[in-house]
């Protein structure tokens, strides 16, 4: 019987990050479905504070070269993985100093962050792409992941990814992940006919 692969797109994850609701859940639940038969894959950002050395990451050398533009600026995009010890789990890192490696406190609440997402979600689906995953399902989470189903119908409709589903999650509804209007034009890259689907009261809503 051929395993159901599902890969999923979080924020954080532990022992990569301290623990806090959302790490234990990214960790837990690829972990359990896992147990269970699935195939599993996870992708998180590789932020400043992840020590490589001591979790064991190493970069993906054939995926190196590629790059991703966001608001007309080309951005590097290095793609690192690694194992946590005795699960086996294996996490993709989206590896970016600009947007995830010199920030300083916590790994939310910058002014950019609708770019530093925008820029994570094109990061993922490029490269599942380049390393020829097609899971059956991409499991995403709060809006920091909202964009991955929009850019996946919008833009990945027809390769490799195209019979890949999405299932979101909302685990707080408070942080929904505004922008202002011109991030739609400056930012996403979206054919025009997805502004309407994002736009609450002018502003852009990424959940």
């Amino acid at each position: 019987m051929i395993k159901k692969k599902v890969l999923f797109i979080n924020q954080e994850i532990t022992p990569y990050v301290p623990e806090s609701e959302m790490s234990v859940m990214g960790r837990q639940l690829p972990q359990k479905m896992q147990d269970n038969g699935f195939e599993i894959r996870t992708f998180m950002p590789k932020w400043g504070a992840i020590n490589e050395r001591r979790g064991q990451l190493h970069e993906v050398i054939r995926l190196s070269g590629m790059n991703l533009i966001i608001d007309d600026t080309d951005h590097p995009l290095i793609i690192k993985v690694a194992s946590i010890p005795v699960s086996r789990l294996q996490v993709y890192f989206i590896d970016n100093d600009y947007y995830f490696g010199t920030r300083t406190g916590a790994i939310y609440g910058d002014m950019d962050d609708g770019e530093r997402f925008a820029y994570f979600s094109k990061a993922c689906l490029d490269a599942m792409v380049a390393l020829e995953m097609a899971p059956n399902i991409i499991q995403c989470n709060d809006w920091q992941t909202g964009l991955i189903p929009v850019y996946l119908k919008a833009c990945y409709h027809d390769g490799i990814l195209k019979k890949t589903r999405c299932m979101y999650t909302i685990h707080n509804i408070e942080y929904q992940g505004w922008a202002n209007g011109n991030f739609f034009d400056d930012t996403l890259g979206l054919p025009w006919e997805y502004r309407g689907r994002l736009d609450m009261g002018g502003s852009v809503n990424m959940m």
